[in-house]
């Protein structure tokens, strides 16, 4: 015969263990949901693959980090990015193409009617070595812009629908679309200081570093060291004079040239070529104004503006174009 005092412990025995199994379940689920929240790879940039045009994403074969993701970098916003405590300026970083067949509002360009207005892109670096302080300087500092920015892992951020004109490259601001590749420019005396505060060399060659100002760089691949695709710096004429600058990294030539054959699939007016003189060889200086608002295709920021020297000496112009057409070609 069971004892009273037996069945009573039983019964407490039954209430623990029930509590004991809801705050279990409870704290599964609360860890569940937390790491579920901070799981990078959920994100909704995840996986994103495409440029916006006029509202529509077109895909281009490569991860693309958008203004509409959360951690994009947005143009569009009034006011700093890096610094939210600071009253919004009201200032625009963009404005809206011209070009408007008659009677149409601004910002209500089409497609088809961009098809027409646009019909160059333009290759900058960015002198800042990363995208994240490339955005900083355009957005905090200088109130300009620019569509893409193309970091040295290969990601690619665009900033705002190619629909509008960003501030990036003067004359060609009305019909262009322009890209600052992360780089830390370009000297005209070789390995000097202000040179080898950006390299350094290690046992498997040169490789891109920091400076102390910048802690943070931004960069989104774990653990990523950008290394010249050549082994040496290039020396080379821009505008007439002698610059000496180490090569772009493997990972922005390989989606460069799938930026391109998108805009130019998106926009045709933007041909997969660049200025070239009579014998076929690539312009190495700003062209006159008239020939410049006549070119169609891609052109270096020192093609529009005779006081600057990006993409400078060591971009390769041929191989990021032939890259491009083969894309295209698929």
């Amino acid at each position: 015969m069971t004892k009273p005092a037996d069945k009573s412990n039983r019964r407490r025995w039954r209430i623990g263990a029930s509590i004991g199994c809801v705050c279990l379940l409870l704290f599964i689920r609360c860890v569940n949901i937390r790491s579920i929240s901070t799981q990078p790879a959920l994100t909704p940039d995840a996986g994103a693959d495409g440029i916006i045009v006029a509202g529509k994403r077109i895909p281009i074969g490569t991860h693309v980090v958008t203004w509409k993701d959360p951690n994009g970098y947005s143009a569009y916003l009034r006011g700093k990015h890096f610094d939210r405590s600071q009253p919004a300026d009201g200032k625009r970083r963009y404005s809206h193409r011209s070009g408007l067949p008659p009677g149409m509002r601004e910002g209500d360009l089409s497609h088809e009617d961009l098809q027409r207005v646009v019909h160059q892109f333009v290759v900058h670096y960015d002198t800042t070595g990363c995208s994240r302080q490339c955005f900083k300087v355009l957005q905090d500092v200088r109130n300009l812009s620019v569509h893409f920015m193309l970091d040295v892992d290969g990601t690619i951020y665009q900033t705002l629908d190619v629909r509008d004109k960003a501030w990036h490259a003067t004359i060609s601001n009305d019909f262009a679309v322009g890209i600052e590749i992360a780089h830390p420019g370009a000297w005209k005396s070789p390995l000097n200081a202000d040179m080898r505060r950006w390299y350094e060399q290690d046992a498997q060659g040169w490789r891109q570093k920091f400076p102390k100002w910048l802690p943070e760089t931004g960069i989104r691949t774990d653990g990523y060291v950008p290394r010249p695709a050549r082994p040496e710096f290039v020396s080379g004429r821009v505008q007439g004079r002698t610059y000496h600058q180490f090569d772009f990294t493997n990972e922005q030539y390989r989606a460069l040239p799938k930026l391109i054959a998108a805009l130019n699939k998106a926009l045709p007016r933007i041909r997969i070529d660049a200025p070239r003189d009579p014998r076929g060889k690539i312009i190495d200086r700003a062209l006159p104004e008239s020939v410049l608002r006549q070119f169609d295709g891609v052109v270096g920021h020192f093609h529009v503006q005779t006081n600057k020297q990006d993409p400078g000496p060591a971009f390769q112009w041929e191989h990021v174009l032939d890259e491009a057409r083969q894309l295209r070609a698929r």
